[in-house]
């Protein structure tokens, strides 16, 4: 069971740990702030307040795909990171070499895009990055396929080091799931909530980032040598398959924040269940083969996997709503519960992955499927998800690490402030988002209809919001995580405020 100490002993950070976890996340808050700078340009272009090429256009959506999906994984890794260490034995050294990976592969995405004019999205759908039709080289494409490879292996570092040390522990990454407890059996409460969603999250990734690696390959092969073509269904499928569980994962890496820090701040315990370990049994089969839901307007996809998409689809949010989110209400409910920002931004990150859950469902459901796919339905929940989700999880995790180091949670007004503008700012645009999947907006696209620009506006709006909010973030943590210890409105302390 999680400690309901708030700052428990085996948490602190020194030496080269401290160093390692800061850069994490400095590194993090700062490409998030630079992303989210990119994605307001995108909108306000959407919105004609700003004129900006097609073409650059779309090698800022490129960016800002590749951008955000790479750092929600880099900040949730160091996530999981901080929790699972104080179970199994890590090595800082596979840490450090996942970060180091992941900056010399952002670097190649960063030049292939801002210096070789790469445009063909994050998900480098075969055979698109061929065909650059005078605006990027093949070396382009091949280079911005060298840096997915190399975050890739990053994380496959981690993630294999990780492992090991679940085994050593625990035996197996099925022990470590918590799979001998799903018939019976006196299940151990101290088993870590931890521990279970990190084992789920190595098994689903690792097939998902190895399936990524396959087509990387045989896409970089065909750069070079055209004459070995692909079966562009097949790259489609691993394309997919690889970039949903990748998503994902963060999810699952994000949330233990709240497995752990929740019943710290109210008081309670959090105890492991058999519904708990079944939802995360079922939910690492579920990531694995729902994927093709992503594909349901391919008429040539086998019908087969097209109905296991669907029915995966339904089932797949259940796990969610069941074990974390009502999991979260019920430790919530009537515990006289600080509203501290750690505590603020847990609640946030449980309502964001939640509500994020029913617009993905809806479209994957094939029906609604055939007409708001390729429509901003689709960025709508999934920046729900992940901008009011996994990143409130994440933010959760740095502001309960600054209070460590100031020996008082985080609860200033500038804070209040902040996230009050982020929350407000964040409904606003991912609710303009489903407003014009509800209206049939086309995604992906530089150029709107003047129809279309009313939500593009409204979404303007909210991400100019989103911005100034995640800008105080980034400059409060940095500070925090660098600077002296921060002062700390603690005028109205709760006795669960300060360290235990």
């Amino acid at each position: 069971m999680a400690s309901l100490t708030l700052y428990p002993a085996e948490e602190r950070l020194e030496g080269g740990s401290r160093v390692t976890f800061d850069l994490y996340m400095i590194t993090a808050v700062t490409l998030f702030v630079v992303m989210m700078l990119i994605g307001l340009t995108m909108r306000m272009t959407q919105a004609t307040w700003l004129n900006v090429n097609p073409a650059l256009f779309y090698r800022l959506l490129s960016m800002h795909g590749a951008g955000m999906v790479g750092t929600a994984s880099i900040a949730t890794t160091a996530v999981m990171w901080f929790f699972l260490r104080k179970y199994v034995g890590l090595h800082l050294w596979a840490f450090v070499a996942n970060y180091v990976l992941f900056m010399l592969g952002a670097l190649c995405v960063i030049v292939s895009i801002f210096f070789g004019g790469y445009g063909a999205l994050w998900t480098f759908l075969y055979p698109l990055p061929v065909h650059g039709m005078g605006l990027w080289s093949n070396n382009a494409s091949a280079l911005f396929l060298v840096g997915y490879l190399l975050i890739g292996v990053g994380s496959l570092v981690f993630y294999l080091d990780a492992a090991a040390a679940i085994i050593k522990v625990y035996g197996n990454l099925g022990r470590g799931l918590g799979l001998q407890w799903l018939f019976g059996g006196e299940i151990n409460p101290d088993h870590p909530k931890a521990v279970v969603a990190s084992s789920m999250v190595i098994i689903a990734n690792s097939l998902g980032i190895l399936a990524g690696s396959v087509v990387l390959v045989m896409n970089l092969v065909n750069i070079y040598y055209p004459q070995i073509t692909l079966n562009a269904l097949f790259a489609k499928n691993l394309t997919y398959w690889f970039g949903h569980m990748y998503i994902n994962a963060t999810i699952y890496m994000g949330v233990m924040a709240v497995y752990e820090l929740l019943p710290r701040y109210t008081g309670r315990p959090y105890p492991i269940s058999r519904p708990f370990i079944w939802s995360w049994a079922a939910s690492c089969l579920f990531v694995i083969v729902v994927y093709p839901h992503h594909l349901m307007i391919d008429f040539a996809q086998p019908r087969w996997l097209t109905i296991m998409g669907q029915v995966v689809s339904w089932s797949a949010g259940f796990p969610v709503f069941c074990v974390t989110a009502y999991g979260a209400m019920t430790n919530i409910h009537r515990s006289g519960i600080r509203w501290t920002m750690p505590s603020r931004l847990m609640a946030l990150s449980m309502f964001g992955w939640a509500a994020g859950i029913v617009p993905a469902i809806l479209d994957g459901t094939v029906r609604n499927n055939l007409v708001m796919h390729n429509t901003q339905w689709v960025p709508g929940h999934f920046h729900f998800y992940l901008l009011l989700g996994v990143l409130s999880m994440v933010l959760a995790l740095i502001y309960h690490v600054l209070g460590n180091r100031a020996n008082a949670v985080p609860n200033s007004g500038l804070d209040r402030t902040g996230f009050f503008v982020y929350l407000i700012g964040g409904l606003i645009f991912t609710l303009a988002f489903l407003s014009a999947g509800h209206q049939s907006v086309a995604r992906r696209m530089a150029t709107h209809l003047p129809e279309w620009t009313l939500t593009d506006k409204v979404g303007s709006v909210g991400a100019t919001l989103v911005v100034l909010g995640m800008l105080y973030y980034a400059i409060r943590i940095i500070v925090g995580l660098l600077g002296r210890p921060v002062v700390i409105d603690t005028s109205h302390a709760h006795p669960a405020d300060t360290a235990g």
